[in-house]
């Protein structure tokens, strides 16, 4: 027991975390003997009950949830709904004597133990915790609606329509989520407030046990019966609270309307509140495109260009005041409907979109914090206000999700006790009552005052919003500049909206950076992005300031190169020399951070981190551009000590055969511990913030892909490539680099794994190398052309394009083998290292090297001019014209036509390396 105390003892609730042990103890001993041998989990089943007294309730009852969590809780991702979806059916086929509803309402609870223990870790955002919820409930209501219609298909046969032509068909139908699910900000304990819809009228086909019925009975039935499985309680509560009020006529209405019915009453009848409620609205299940049908016939009247600002503001404040009239209540604080509560947010951002969306689309967005940024972008509200209602917005979610994660109950009151407030303070991780209760206050006052101003707005105001100036005036002037001493950078970004409208609107929807434009007429010095990261790293102490800090130095360090490059000061080789040393800083800098935070969570300070992250795809090869993904494999050394030190004392700790006891909070074992590093060092780089995002981090190429550990050992990463990886693994292998972290053990990995991939493919049947080199390269240019249109030529994935050499390339290099060079690892120098060796004719390395160097110069203009594109679009005029004056070319015809003749040699080249 003692040991329990010690884990427990900085707990919020450590006393109920040790009545939940004790209890679990009594009842499943053999529960404890396991626990016992893995004290990383049991920190965390004891912080969750801590947390959560209706998840410990859960885990009581369901023991074997305690080993499923176990399996689940390293990945710090947000689950989607397909995702979901199978977890849901593999769940049901382990469960199949359980009713549907029970079924339903057991799944929703054991995924809440995985995401509140992500929540109150603290490893993801409060945007990504209600989106992984949401996307529960989607899960949920999908599999209901494909278990309901089963149902009711074999009752009455399939419902039937007729199309265009009198030809029948079936009939169509969708879940449109409205509401917190509708923005994808459901909370733990909220309603969902759902509307039914289908395609048309008609009859089933009768072809069940019951006959045919009418498609309005049917789809009726079939809301009722999804209702009933979602909703239904029996005995171990419902998964959801379906709330249908906010369908058509309300209580009165049918539960399921028709497609047509639904436009009519929304263009003639609604009144402005339910047109508002379609702002947060989407397609939760079932067919999309009848949520899409039905969204285009209406959003202009959701979102009318003839909608006068006094107008949406005095519907909005009357729907507030309504609701604060129904709901009014004196006991406490409600953190949803209370002054400077939650629903003042969400209607600050409405009622700016209704006044403003109808002529400005780009404002339609339904989650509340992307609206309010988008709001700010148009200067449609202050930096400070974006601020604070950001940090307010956080704080009161997190405030809700602690209260209703206490017992599961739909509660916004702020309990007036100091017992039970404090306790509350605690799970918001505040050491005194005094501080919550001044952080509460703060951020209240904050909404109010921002609500107030904006529904007392004068006219003199609405008229100076009215006369907003175009997208990139408007952000040079959110920026501050003084135009008239700073020509210079306004220029600069004139033209460069010219050359890349990507950037420039990265400009528009971050003016501050407009501050930092560097002066074009400039050389482009070499910079030292590592040393900046650090000292500015330095300055700050907290997780949230330090993700702040690398992102907007990042943004800086681009621009700056965006800048040079558009103007043409700087080749395209030096760009993506730049652009490679940015992305190898910014792991450093994310490895610094990473390290930081483990000591913050731990309590410790980490000595030896042995931490090696490798670069394979345009990072492994050197050959970062812009909007490049970072290809990664992060490795531990699963035979390293640790040093450690705790009140003042250094002790080693073996990670690969102890666990790290020095943390009072969070012993863990080595895997488990890197596991979460791994966790801390992909949000580092990836999370979307207020700032943005730094790169999109790609951990598919790790061994066994999604199902393998984030992070792995060296040994066992050495081991997979000896014994289990698989051919088309060791062509993705064959660009493995170290870049970041402990570079010793990096470059060591790297060295020996290719000597195992090397060696395994001279050992291995040449022809099997060749055909399995075919199958794969063959595989993505199917899975591509689906979704490729007609006037677009894919320059990456198509035939003849950039992975026809890249493929051509690896399976030579593992063929002969020539490994990458250490200095150079481009892969034109690649090919020349091939001729040299004989392995490529001087045909197709003529073929190969100009195909590729023509391919790549367009693939980086196509990133600068439009983004992450590969894709060249024949239909857009403009952008073949800018390429086609970057390139040098005669015209924008003549850039296709080398196009079609360079793809056309890169296939030829590559049918005679790799024939069938």
């Amino acid at each position: 027991m003692h040991s329990i105390e010690k884990l427990t003892k900085k707990m919020s609730d450590a006393g109920g975390a040790r009545r939940f042990y004790e209890q679990l103890a009594e009842k499943f001993p053999s529960e404890i003997r396991k626990l016992e041998k893995n004290e990383g989990l049991l920190s965390d089943i004891l912080t969750v009950a801590a947390y959560s007294p209706l998840l410990a309730t859960t885990l009581l009852q369901n023991p074997d949830y305690i080993s499923w969590l176990n399996r689940q809780r390293v990945s710090a991702k947000v689950r989607g709904k397909d995702e979901l979806l199978e977890s849901l059916a593999r769940f049901a086929l382990t469960n199949s004597g359980v009713e549907t509803n029970v079924l339903l309402a057991r799944f929703r609870r054991r995924e809440l133990l995985r995401i509140y223990l992500r929540d109150i870790r603290n490893l993801g955002t409060i945007s990504e915790t209600t989106e992984e919820i949401s996307n529960l409930a989607d899960a949920v209501l999908e599999y209901a609606l494909r278990i309901a219609r089963q149902e009711l298909d074999n009752r009455f046969g399939a419902p039937l329509e007729t199309d265009e032509k009198e030809r029948a068909k079936t009939a169509e139908f969708c879940i449109v989520a409205l509401g917190k699910l509708g923005s994808k900000e459901l909370n733990y304990a909220s309603d969902i407030d759902l509307l039914f819809l289908y395609s048309n009228n008609g009859s089933t086909s009768g072809q069940g046990t019951r006959g045919a019925v009418t498609n309005r009975e049917y789809f009726i039935k079939l809301a009722e019966f999804i209702t009933k499985i979602v909703g239904g309680n029996a005995g171990e509560g419902a998964a959801y609270r379906v709330d249908l009020r906010l369908r058509p006529h309300g209580r009165a209405g049918a539960l399921a309307i028709s497609l047509a019915e639904a436009v009519n009453y929304y263009k003639n009848s609604a009144q402005s509140w339910e047109r508002q409620v379609l702002i947060r609205s989407r397609a939760s299940a079932g067919k999309t495109g009848i949520y899409r049908k039905f969204f285009d016939a209406v959003k202009s009247n959701v979102f009318s260009v003839d909608e006068t600002i006094e107008n949406a503001l005095r519907n909005v404040r009357l729907s507030k005041e309504k609701i604060n009239l129904e709901k009014s209540s004196g006991k406490g604080f409600n953190v949803k409907l209370g002054r400077g509560g939650i629903r003042e947010i969400e209607f600050v951002a409405q009622a700016l979109q209704l006044a403003y969306a109808g002529r400005d689309q780009w404002l339609r967005a339904p989650h509340t914090l992307i609206s309010l940024s988008r709001l700010a972008d148009r200067k449609l509200l202050g930096e400070t206000d974006l601020t604070e209602l950001f940090e307010a917005y956080s704080f009161l979610r997190c405030l809700e999700h602690r209260q209703q994660m206490e017992n599961g109950l739909q509660t916004y009151i702020v309990p007036e006790t100091a017992e039970a407030r404090f306790l509350l303070a605690r799970r918001m991780n505040f050491g005194d009552l005094a501080s919550f209760n001044r952080a509460l206050e703060k951020h209240t006052g904050n909404v109010s005052r921002i609500f107030t101003r904006i529904f007392k707005q004068t006219e003199h105001e609405i008229d100076c919003l009215k006369e907003l100036p175009p997208r990139i005036i408007s952000s040079h002037e959110k920026s501050n500049i003084e135009i008239d001493s700073d020509v210079a950078a306004f220029k600069t970004l004139e033209l460069l909206a010219e050359v890349s409208p990507h950037f420039a609107g990265m400009l528009a929807t971050n003016p501050a950076l407009i501050k930092s434009l560097p002066d074009r007429k400039k050389g482009f010095g070499e910079t030292d992005y590592r040393q900046i990261f650090s000292a500015r790293l330095g300055e700050t102490n907290d997780f949230a300031g330090e993700l702040s800090v690398l992102r907007k130095s990042w943004a800086r360090f681009l621009l700056e190169i965006v800048v040079f490059d558009a103007f043409e000061k700087i080749t395209r080789a030096e760009a993506k020399k730049a652009l490679t040393k940015l992305a190898e800083a910014s792991v450093e800098a994310a490895i610094f951070i990473t390290k930081r935070e483990l000591e913050r969570r731990f309590r410790v300070k980490i000595e030896d981190f042995s931490f090696a992250v490798l670069g394979l795809g345009k990072l492994g090869g050197g050959g970062m551009d812009y909007n490049s993904d970072l290809d990664l494999i992060l490795i531990y050394d699963d035979e390293a000590d640790a040093a450690t030190r705790r009140d003042g004392e250094t002790e080693k700790n073996n990670l690969s055969a102890r666990q790290i006891s020095a943390s009072p909070r969070l012993p863990v074992s080595a895997s488990v511990f890197y596991a979460r590093a791994a966790e801390i060092f992909v949000t580092a780089l990836s999370s979307l913030t207020r700032d943005g995002h730094v790169y999109r981090v790609d951990l598919r190429l790790r061994p066994d892909g999604k199902n393998g550990a984030t992070a792995i050992g060296r040994k066992a990463f050495l081991n997979y490539l000896e014994t289990r990886a698989a051919i088309w693994e060791w062509l993705a292998y064959v660009k493995l680099r170290a870049v970041g972290g402990d570079l010793e053990l990096a470059e060591a990995v790297e060295g020996e794994a290719r000597k195992i991939i090397h060696r395994k493919a001279i050992e291995s049947d040449a022809s099997e190398l060749k055909n399995e080199t075919r199958r794969v390269r063959e595989r993505l240019e199917q899975e591509k052309a689906g979704i490729q249109k007609s006037s677009e030529t894919d320059i990456k994935f198509g035939a003849g394009g950039m992975l026809d050499v890249y493929f051509a390339m690896r399976f030579l290099q593992l063929r002969d083998d020539v490994p990458d060079d250490a200095e150079n690892r481009s892969t034109l120098f690649t090919l020349e290292k091939l001729r040299a060796k004989n392995s490529l004719n001087e045909e197709d390395f003529q073929n190969f090297s100009n195909g590729y160097e023509f391919l790549s110069e367009l693939d980086h203009n196509l990133r600068l001019i439009v983004g992450r594109s590969t894709r060249l679009s024949t239909g857009n005029k403009s952008i073949l014209q800018i390429i086609t004056e970057r390139m040098k070319l005669s015209s924008p015809q003549g850039l296709l036509e080398n196009l079609t003749v360079h793809r056309l040699n890169i296939r030829a080249a590559f049918e005679n390396i790799l024939e069938s």
